[in-house]
Parts: C-alpha cells; sequence; structure tokens
C-alpha cells in the first residue's frame, strides 16, 4: 500500500507547502537564558544591550608616563621640558589614568634623569594614548540585534559590556530512527548482507553544525507496529523526527504508513534525485521527514527540507564564506613590517560590493563582531587607497551582502533600532551603519558607496536643516531627502550640574573639561555655529579638540567623570542618566540617491521607519519628536 503515497512534486513547491503547514500548526523556536561564556553559536532571542562601556575606565594604551599635558606644552628638541616625580605617574597598558592626568608619554619617549625626574622633548597633546570610557562599547548600545548567530568575538562583546547571561532560541531536539533488518551498528567485521548503520552520524553531525540536538534511537526492525511506536517514543520527546529508511515503494518499507498512522503525510515523493521517496509529514506542529537509506539521498533531503526547516526556526540564514572583489571606501595604510587583517563591513551599492574598514584597534572586539569580511593585506605593502578594488574574505554569505543596507553618515541610536526591526520584520535582511558625520555621508553617497546616509546639517544663514548642502553637493540633483526625526541636541552634564552650567559661555570656565564631536559631524558644526554666534572662542574651551564619533560616546566620557560637558542628543543623555540643557530641536534626516529608493531593501527601510514599533523605540529612548518618518521631505 505504500505506493500510493508517491508523487513527484517540484523542490521548491514542496519546501514552501511543508514549510508553511508546519508553522500554520505552531512550529516555532522557545527561548531559554543562558550564561553569554556558554552561548557561542546560538541564536539570540531579542537585541542585546550594553550594562557598561567598555573600557569602564580610562586606560593607558601605552607603557609610559602619565601627566596633565599642559605641563608639557612648550616642549622642543632644544627646550625640553623637565617634570619632578609628583608631576607625572608610571602607568603600563591597561592601567586607570590618574584623575588629574589627561594623557600618556610613551616610555620611549621619556629621559630619566638620575634624580627621579624625567625630560620631555616634544609636547603631548591632551587625551593621547587614552583609551577613553565606551572606545570599544558605551553603555545602553545595542551589542546584538535579535536573532542573530553568537559569534566568539561576541561572547567577548557582551561580557566587555556587563551582560552575563543571554536570552537565546531554544535548540531543537531532532531524533533520529534507524529501520531494516539488515541494518547494523558500526562494527569492523560486519557478516555478509550486514549493512552499516552510519547515516545517523552523518545526519548527526549535519544538525549539530545547524544549531540542532540530535539524538540517535536504536535500530528498528522492519515491522510496521515496530516503527509506530518508534515514532511515538521519538515525537514525545523531539522536537522533529527523522525516519531514516523504509520511505520507498517496497514490500517491507513502512515509513509512510507508520508517520500517516501518527500524524499526516503531506508529501510523499518530491522531483529530485536522489531522494525522490522523501516524505513529509508531520504530528501537529512537529515535523516527521521520511529519509531515503542511501546516504547521499539522505544528506540531499536533509540540504534541501530540513535546513529550511531550522533556518526558520532560528530565524536566520546560513552563513558560508568565500572571497570577493570590494571597493574599498576609505584609504588603508599599514606598515611595511606586517600582514595585516583588516576588519571591514560589506553591502552592495548599485552592483559594487563596498568594503568601509572597522575600527583597527586590538581592543576593539566589536569591530569583529561587526565584521562582514576581513581584508588582507600583505607583508610589504603600504596598504591600499579608496577607490581601489580590493580582495576580502567574507564572515558573511554573499546573499546576505547583497541583502544588506548600507548606511554611512551621521550617527543616532534609531539606526541601531532600524537595523533590528528590519531584520525582525525579514530575517534576510539586514543594515550595516558606518559613524562618519553628515558630511561623510553626504561624499559616501556622491561616490556611490552607500544606500542612505544620516545628515542634520545646519545652514547658518537661515536655521533650516540639510537642504542647502544638498543641492550645493548635489547640483544635478538624483536625491531625495526623507524625513525620520525631530532630535533634541543640547550640552549633556554630570547629574546635578556641578558646574553649575547654565549656557553654551560657561564653557569657558576655568577647570571645565569639555568632550567634542569629530569635525565634519552634524553636530560638531552646531557647537562651532554657537560659539561663533556667542563670539566664543573655541581655543579657550578646555577639550575642544577632544574627538568623539558617537553620541553615546560622549555621554559616556561625562558619566564617567573624565569631561563635564558635551554636546549630543537627548536620548544619550537618558541613557547614562546625566543631566540636559536642551539647545535646539534638530532635523535629523535620511539622504537617499534615486538610484536606490525604490530598491527593496531601502522600501523595507521607510516601512521600518513607519511603523509603531519604530514609533514605541523612539519614544522609550527620548528626545524625538516624530512627524512622518519615512516619507519624502524633498527630491532633488
Amino acid at each position: 500500500m505504500a505506493f500510493q503515497y508517491l508523487s513527484n512534486t517540484p523542490l521548491d513547491e514542496a519546501r514552501v507547502r511543508y514549510l508553511a503547514r508546519v508553522k500554520e500548526l505552531g512550529f516555532a523556536a522557545g527561548t531559554e537564558t543562558v550564561p553569554v561564556h556558554e552561548a557561542s553559536g546560538r541564536i539570540t532571542a531579542a537585541a542585546v544591550y550594553a550594562r557598561i562601556s567598555a573600557p569602564h575606565y580610562p586606560a593607558s594604551a601605552m607603557d609610559g608616563i602619565a601627566l596633565r599635558a599642559g605641563l608639557t606644552f612648550g616642549a622642543t628638541e632644544t627646550t625640553p621640558v623637565t617634570l619632578q616625580p609628583g608631576e607625572f605617574t608610571v602607568v603600563d597598558t591597561g592601567d586607570p589614568i590618574p584623575g588629574h592626568c589627561d594623557a600618556v608619554v610613551m616610555i620611549e619617549d621619556v629621559v630619566q634623569n638620575a634624580d627621579g625626574s624625567v625630560r620631555l622633548y616634544a609636547p603631548a597633546v591632551p587625551w593621547q594614548h587614552i583609551r577613553q570610557i565606551g572606545e570599544d562599547i558605551c553603555a545602553g548600545e545595542m551589542v546584538l540585534p535579535g536573532h542573530v548567530r553568537i559569534t566568539p568575538a561576541a561572547i567577548g562583546a557582551m561580557l566587555a559590556a556587563g551582560v552575563l547571561t543571554v536570552s537565546v532560541l531554544r535548540c531543537p531536539v531532532v531524533g533520529i530512527i534507524p529501520t531494516g533488518d539488515e541494518i547494523v551498528p558500526p562494527t569492523d567485521n560486519p557478516r555478509p548482507g550486514d549493512i552499516v548503520e552510519f547515516n545517523s552520524s552523518i545526519f548527526s553531525a549535519m544538525l549539530r553544525e545547524w544549531g540542532a540536538v540530535p539524538k540517535t534511537y536504536p535500530i528498528v526492525p522492519d515491522r510496521r507496529e515496530d516503527i509506530i511506536r518508534a515514532l511515538e517514543t521519538a515525537l514525545a520527546e523531539c522536537d522533529i523526527v527523522l525516519l531514516n529508511a523504509g520511505s520507498s515503494a517496497g514490500r517491507e518499507d513502512y515509513s509512510a504508513e507508520a508517520i500517516g498512522a501518527v500524524g499526516e503525510v503531506l508529501i510523499h515523493g518530491v522531483a529530485i534525485k536522489p531522494g525522490k521517496p522523501a516524505i513529509l509529514g508531520s504530528q501537529g506542529a512537529k515535523p516527521i521527514l521520511g529519509v531515503p537509506g542511501y546516504p547521499v539521498s539522505g544528506i540531499l533531503v536533509l540540504t534541501e527540507l530540513l535546513r529550511p526547516l531550522l533556518d526558520d526556526w532560528f530565524r536566520c540564514s546560513p552563513e558560508m564564506g568565500e572571497t570577493r572583489q570590494a571597493t574599498l571606501a576609505r584609504s588603508v595604510v599599514s606598515g611595511l613590517k606586517y600582514r595585516e587583517f583588516v576588519r571591514v563591513r560589506l553591502g552592495k551599492v548599485q552592483d559594487k560590493l563596498i568594503a568601509s574598514p572597522l575600527n583597527r584597534g586590538a581592543g576593539v572586539v566589536s569591530s569583529f563582531l561587526k565584521a562582514d569580511g576581513i581584508l588582507e593585506i600583505p607583508q610589504g605593502t603600504e596598504g591600499y587607497e579608496a577607490g581601489e578594488s580590493v580582495p576580502v574574505r567574507l564572515l558573511k554569505s554573499a546573499g546576505a551582502l547583497d541583502h544588506t543596507l548600507v548606511a554611512i553618515g551621521s550617527h543616532d541610536p534609531l539606526l541601531d533600532e532600524c537595523a533590528d526591526l528590519l531584520h525582525r520584520m525579514d530575517p534576510s535582511l539586514y543594515m550595516s551603519s558606518t559613524h562618519v558625520g553628515s558630511m561623510g555621508g553626504i561624499m559616501a553617497i556622491r561616490r556611490g558607496e552607500a544606500h542612505v546616509a544620516g545628515v542634520h546639517l545646519l545652514d547658518e544663514r537661515d536655521g533650516s536643516y540639510n537642504t542647502a548642502f544638498i543641492k550645493k553637493y548635489f547640483p544635478s540633483g538624483g536625491v531625495r531627502l526623507v524625513e525620520c526625526v525631530g532630535r533634541t541636541q543640547g550640552l549633556m552634564l554630570p547629574p546635578g550640574n556641578p558646574k553649575g552650567i547654565r549656557e553654551i559661555r560657561d564653557l569657558t570656565a576655568e577647570g571645565l573639561r569639555y568632550v567634542n564631536r569629530q569635525k565634519g559631524s552634524g553636530t560638531r558644526i552646531l557647537i562651532d555655529y554657537l560659539c561663533k554666534k556667542e563670539e566664543i572662542d573655541p581655543g579657550k574651551i578646555y577639550g575642544y579638540d577632544r574627538e568623539e564619533y558617537t553620541h553615546t560616546s560622549v555621554a559616556a566620557q561625562i558619566a564617567s567623570g573624565s569631561a563635564d560637558a558635551g554636546m549630543g542628543i537627548y536620548s544619550a543623555a537618558g541613557l547614562y542618566g546625566l543631566d540636559f540643557l536642551p539647545v535646539c530641536m534638530e532635523q535629523y534626516d535620511l539622504l537617499i540617491p534615486d538610484s536606490a529608493f525604490d530598491t527593496p531593501l531601502v522600501q523595507r527601510l521607510l516601512e521600518v521607519l513607519q511603523s509603531a514599533a519604530f514609533r514605541s523605540r523612539l519614544e522609550a529612548l527620548g528626545g524625538y519628536q516624530l512627524g512622518s518618518p519615512g516619507t519624502v521631505r524633498e527630491r532633488f
């Protein structure tokens, strides 16, 4: 009777129908909480946020001496500065920086005198050779989005961020039932007619690679009732069951009957060779696959029909590595003495694979976490120029890169929230964000290296945002300005505002330490404008040239006590419990080239911006004003 089940269903149809059926019946992963150090390879159940900054204290990046940079001003080769023992502190790499110090001089640049004093032949720059709080990760930042695989680098990043346990998707238990009268356990001395059972070992290895937990049952003879009992046992203990052999139409092929007895047979026979006799069945939400006995057939059936079930369970796509040519977004300089491996973010823009180098600091574990590929610079090579075609070893599948939205421009925590929501909306989509400031984003769009750029550039002439700059840098048009949010910019201050700051002019007060954003960022342009408007000499603001690349990193310095004020957005101040002196409500928009606007990637991003989930997350962060995010404000 088994023959009546055989069909010849096309593979794609079989895959779609089967997945849809078991999902309709409730096939889905549960969650569990595990220690981070045991979480390698697991899939995050939700976004993971940093509990502490990394580093969580200002740390020396070199062996040398810590001092106050002002003591070294004026030092030259002909007029060295001499410091007495009480004016400096000897530090090793990783040591905390004393509170009265703001620079480290490498030990190689220090000349020690017999009386314990030291001579310096060059001035120190404030905050040189100091790893700032949050240089790697800032408390409150998203370390990992939901539904991504936890890598060894991610474990380091989470532990560095104070995350000790993590919610992950539960690994499915997959039962493997080998059947057949002629099947025997592995042996080095089989008798004539014995068939050594090794399929379960192959399948178990494949399942472990895919994140499942295999459970192999004893060999079951070719008797219908025995197979039914074995299925009932496995179904009570497992999430998925593989019934190996007996799926054809032979006289002792009882798999289809047995599956029908304990549940339903959806498809018996798939149009693939080898593997045609495969059976797709279920008991409620628990899939049951009848797998052909030949090992090559079994491997193909698991790859083509079981793997999609596991991918859906884990809400992610399989990762495969290969080497691709990519266009370098920024120049990379390397020393001739070393063979260097540079982590890069990747994304395809206008049919070009764009590689954006990440932070190359040895202590920045998050760069490996964010990396999509590795650029290898051979020994004896000085590096590569921007725009050069370079080979990149992929850490993600090429398919994932084809579905990666590339965002280069101004930083805002909402970009991380967009990335998480985009991937949760469609597990095949990813978002890669590189923070280079508003002007850096405009330049990336001009060079065709990004799909979107966050911009918030103030026109000093009339107080408007973005339009004047876009007209200047895109005189022929070809771009659209998409509304994102209004956001409150202001001075982030320590709790209680101990310095009593009430206005921008107070930043020049004696003893006040300021921390700034990098040149080219919209926030830097804003503070430059405010200083000009108030006729304040930025040179009189101590720390004005101390630069950070994100709002959260500025907030981290203030929260740690290494700075007394910094310009930033309200949401970043809120993450750290800082006081906030509002300065203005600015417009943060997304600049999108016409060539990318109608692509599925950008259109899904606009859906995210218009979603209730996005609005809810920004309301929780605070400091944002939402009008009609995701709508075109102006077309150029």
